[in-house]
C-alpha cells in the first residue's frame, strides 16, 4: 500500500529542490523531517510541508502506521516557464527564465 502527495507550481527552480529530495529518498519519513528541519536550503520547507501530506494521507485515509512509513519515491518535475526581458545597453534585450515545479512524495509502509 502506498499514498502519494503533490505540491504543484512552485516558483523554485527544480534543480534547486532536487538537492533536498535526493538528500531524504529512501529515507524513515521520522529521519526525514529531522534532516529538513536542519538543512537550510530554501527547497526543503516545500518538500516537508508535502512529506507532511502524504504521511496525513496514508494516516488518515489508509490507517497506516506513521512509524512504520518510509520514503519510497521522491522527485521533482519541472513546471512552465515565465519568460521575462531584462533591458540592456544599446537596446538590447536578455531573457529571464522563471523556471517553476511540481514535487511529488510517495510513501509505503515498511513490512
Amino acid at each position: 500500500m502506498e499514498t502519494r502527495a503533490i505540491t504543484k507550481h512552485i516558483r523554485i527552480a527544480p534543480r534547486k529542490i532536487r538537492i533536498v529530495a535526493n538528500l531524504i529518498r529512501g529515507k524513515k519519513v521520522g529521519e526525514a523531517f529531522a534532516i529538513l528541519k536542519f538543512t537550510p536550503k530554501v527547497g526543503s520547507r516545500v518538500v516537508a510541508k508535502t512529506l507532511r501530506s502524504a504521511v496525513a494521507n496514508a494516516e488518515h485515509n489508509f490507517d497506516m502506521n506513521v512509524d512504520s512509513l518510509y520514503i519510497s519515491e521522491i522527485f521533482v518535475d519541472q513546471d512552465s516557464t515565465m519568460k521575462r526581458i531584462h533591458p540592456r545597453s544599446r537596446g538590447q534585450a536578455f531573457k529571464i527564465l522563471k523556471k517553476s515545479s511540481h514535487v511529488t512524495v510517495v510513501v509505503k509502509e515498511r513490512a
